[in-house]
């Protein structure tokens, strides 16, 4: 590294910095971060305990710090007026982290859930699926939100504001996935919907939560098509037809959601319940 009378050259600082000799001449003219001698030669030259100076400017500007707000900071040297600013950058950091890992939620969500839909429509499947978060809605108490006569964009209203006064209520993140809970029906099919649902980010200790348990699940999905009654006709009677252990409730849930649902060709639903006790593999199409 470039080295004159233990002085850093500007083209040797930058290396050490990570940056640019450009960014450094624009520092020096605001006034940020002055090199800390000139030659006769007319260079400039920074000692290398600078570097700490400029890993700060780093810093701040990472968090979205403006440059004059850095600039008094450095000046002044206050230390209360430093403990400040780190402390608001701290509070930026921590928001956008929470940002970031609710994207992350949802993109992973969105993603698996358009993989899941590729498989062959209306054939029961097989497959292992992680434990899920839900914020479920009592379908009673839904009913007691609307008039007797309300339609389906009725209901969906009522779900998605109910859903969006408990996400602020408790801190709650969610993908909006909404889904139908069946309690078991009569020879082995889904009965009434007892809630309906969104996928919430982790577990939460309030009323409304409620989880879907990790397991081998038989499902099926439904596209093309907003009307699923097809669907849940066809996992029954493979249920039957199989003599296949089920255990627990049914789950109906929307995969294409907000990406792909705005005309019924793109509808992806998926219908599945968990594999009971004694489990027997055997193939989709239903021969053995």
């Amino acid at each position: 590294m470039e080295r004159e009378k233990g002085w850093l050259t500007s083209g040797g600082f930058a290396k050490l910095c990570g940056t640019t000799k450009e960014t450094l001449r624009h520092y020096k003219d605001i006034g940020i971060l002055s090199p800390a001698c000139q030659g006769d030669n007319g260079y400039f030259y920074y000692d290398v305990e600078q570097f700490y100076d400029f890993y700060a400017i780093s810093i701040f500007r990472q968090t979205g710090t403006p440059l004059e707000e850095i600039r008094r900071c450095l000046q002044g040297q206050d230390a209360a007026q430093t403990l400040a600013l780190l402390r608001e950058q701290r509070g930026r950091l921590e928001a956008e982290r929470q940002k970031l890992a609710h994207m992350d939620f949802v993109l992973s969500g969105a993603l698996r859930n358009l993989e899941l839909g590729t498989v062959p429509d209306m054939v029961p499947q097989t497959a292992w699926f992680e434990k899920e978060h839900l914020l479920a809605l009592p379908a009673g108490e839904l009913e007691g939100l609307m008039t007797p006569a309300a339609g389906e964009d009725e209901m969906l209203i009522a779900v998605l504001e109910r859903c969006q006064r408990l996400c602020g209520q408790y801190g709650i993140q969610t993908d909006f996935q909404l889904g139908a809970i069946h309690r078991p029906g009569e020879q082995g099919g889904p009965g009434a919907i007892s809630h309906l649902y969104t996928r919430i980010k982790e577990k939460a200790d309030f009323p409304y939560y409620m989880e879907k348990p990790a397991g081998n699940y038989v499902y099926l999905c439904c596209r093309g098509r907003w009307d699923i009654s097809e669907g849940y006709a066809v996992l029954k009677r493979h249920i039957l037809e199989q003599g296949v252990g089920v255990a627990g409730d049914f789950y109906a849930c929307d995969l294409a959601g907000f990406i792909l649902n705005s005309v019924e060709k793109n509808a992806v639903s998926m219908i599945s319940v968990r594999l009971g006790g004694g489990f027997r593999p055997f193939l989709s199409n239903g021969d053995e």
